[in-house]
């Protein structure tokens, strides 16, 4: 899913607290990719993320997303495009407490109308020795496979990943990390991940680097190191 950003803008606050947050955005993540946005906490990424992911409307400019774009859309119309075209991974699990690792994955496949085979989802995730399980008897990084498991099941063209390792130790976010990079190549989806940690950059595609609001640069990196080879 190819991906155009044009011009983004974003303000919070009123009269003399108005603050501009995105100060025009321009880029292009092309179908397939791996795009990194880079930055430190406060140059606008999150916001940025949660605008293509259609969680915040953006005050000027658009995002056009395969058939779709983000300018002037209603309400249900955001709804569906959520539901068939994103999956989202944030930094905490959010997973359901009484359910079981299964079920948590599951709940997700009912909003698709071509979701992924739950057993080859589940030996993609290393997960089917635990599929039983609840959360809280999960390690982090297990429950961490669940979460991108929930995101993917169904087989949306997009997937947001928001500092994915960052409640995981350094051995435990390697593996979340390579993890992703095999479903990438498995899938085929277009992934966009937030983080502050300049040397997850170094596995994607395309790395933006966004300062205050603006991208200062729009790098394709074509020498990728592969995510378990990553040292930070």
């Amino acid at each position: 899913m190819n991906i155009t950003i044009k011009n983004i803008q974003k303000f919070y606050g009123e009269k003399e607290s108005r603050v501009q947050v995105l100060k025009g955005i321009d880029c292009e993540i092309q179908d397939g990719e791996i795009c990194v946005l880079l930055g430190p906490s406060g140059s606008g990424k999150s916001t940025l993320l949660n605008i293509i992911g259609g969680l915040e409307s953006a005050d000027e400019g658009c995002i056009d997303i395969g058939d779709f774009c983000t300018d002037n859309m209603t309400e249900k119309e955001l709804t569906n495009y959520r539901r068939n075209n994103l999956g989202f991974v944030f930094q905490f699990y959010n997973l359901i407490p009484n359910l079981t690792i299964r079920e948590n994955i599951e709940v997700c496949a009912y909003l698709s109308k071509s979701p992924l085979n739950m057993d080859e989802l589940l030996d993609t995730l290393g997960l089917t020795a635990h599929r039983d399980k609840l959360p809280n008897q999960l390690s982090g990084g297990q429950q961490q496979r669940c979460a991108i498991g929930r995101a993917l099941v169904k087989n949306p063209p997009l997937l947001l990943f928001d500092e994915p390792t960052g409640a995981l130790d350094y051995n435990t976010s390697r593996e979340i990390l390579a993890l992703i990079e095999i479903i990438n190549k498995k899938y085929h989806n277009t992934m966009i991940i937030v983080t502050h940690n300049q040397s997850i950059s170094l596995m994607a595609d395309r790395i933006l680097k966004l300062h205050d609001g603006k991208i200062i640069t729009n790098t394709v990196n074509k020498n990728k190191v592969a995510a378990k080879d990553l040292e930070w």
